[in-house]
């Protein structure tokens, strides 16, 4: 009978995806007599978590045989931005909680369920707990291994071809395919990755489309020369705000600074990364990309989406947590 209603806030959980940063995907209800009688979601970085934004907004005493769904753990802890939804939950007089899974960040981890129980608050779960994880793969991959969810999406003809025999660009899946893969690929991923061969070969977007509502995914470059055109889509226009392109550290020289003065001044976020070998340092990378800085809050999955050369090293790494492979004609 919890099923249907985790499932609903699984869903109202995607309508944050593109905007919490770092933070979780969650969804919220409050249920009366098998009807939901209010909804929430975490909208964004810094906004009111889903229990909160719910409770803030419900004008309704709550009744001791409501009970409150919520795909993650309420968190029992706080920080400048957002309050903890525990102790909200005990004062608006909540008496029956279903969850769908614990919260792996070890500043929760089932703290908030002891404190809840602990308030005479009966609590239920973890209801659907893989399908929870699943949406929320990117957060917990941060909590446990400190970096993000990995997936790389790659897509070879059904002889094994990715380009034309001279490396130029060849049109590999069908209208469908494409579809699927920004749907179901690039619109559940923060950022799409590239190294710069892509985008000097093919001038890029980077966006999700074939969709009437698209979320805002950040664009990452892995661009050690920084040889990235001035005029390269992913720079200029409204693209620029979600770009990052990660170059090596070097000496700098007038016109690398020019160059890195004027990407910024187009919106784009130039970053320096520790590089030898042939490869970045991944681990200062994630710590980077992990921390919430300014405008930036932080990206928790990325979609590898080429070239040949990015997708050998990020195997080369073991840093693909999943591979998916469009096979076309």
């Amino acid at each position: 009978m919890h099923e249907p209603f985790i499932r609903r806030c699984l869903k109202l959980a995607r309508s944050g995806q593109g905007e919490t940063g770092i933070n979780p995907l969650v969804g919220a209800l409050l249920v009366r007599d098998g009807i939901i009688i209010a909804e929430g979601f975490h909208a964004a970085f810094g906004k009111p978590h889903a229990e909160r934004q719910l409770l803030e907004k419900c004008e309704q005493d709550i009744r001791p045989t409501d009970t409150l769904y919520v795909n993650l753990e309420p968190c029992c802890h706080g920080n400048k931005k957002t309050l903890p939804c525990v102790p909200l939950i005990i004062g608006r007089g909540v008496k029956r909680l279903v969850f769908g899974m614990l919260d792996p960040n070890p500043s929760v981890a089932g703290k908030g369920i002891t404190m809840l129980r602990k308030a005479g608050i009966e609590v239920i779960g973890p209801v659907l707990p893989e399908e929870c994880a699943r949406l929320n793969r990117g957060f917990v991959s941060l909590m446990t291994r400190g970096r993000p969810w990995i997936t790389l999406h790659r897509a070879q003809t059904r002889s094994g071809r990715v380009a034309q025999p001279d490396d130029s660009p060849l049109k590999i899946t069908s209208p469908e395919q494409d579809t699927w893969s920004h749907a179901f690929l690039r619109a559940r991923h923060d950022a799409v990755l590239v190294g710069i061969g892509t985008v000097l070969s093919d001038d890029p977007q980077l966006t999700v489309r074939y969709m009437d509502h698209p979320p805002e995914i950040i664009r990452i470059i892995l661009d050690a020369e920084l040889r990235i055109p001035l005029k390269a889509q992913v720079v200029n226009s409204s693209l620029a705000s979600r770009t990052i392109i990660i170059r090596k550290e070097t000496e700098e020289t007038e016109e690398s600074e020019e160059k890195v003065r004027r990407l910024r001044g187009k919106g784009a976020l130039v970053i320096t990364c520790p590089y030898s070998n042939g490869t970045f340092d991944w681990s200062k990378l994630w710590s980077i990309l992990t921390e919430p800085k300014g405008d930036f809050h932080g990206i928790k999955s990325i979609l590898v989406e080429g070239g040949v050369k990015t997708w050998e090293i990020f195997r080369r790494a073991n840093l693909v947590d999943e591979e998916v492979t469009l096979v076309g004609d």
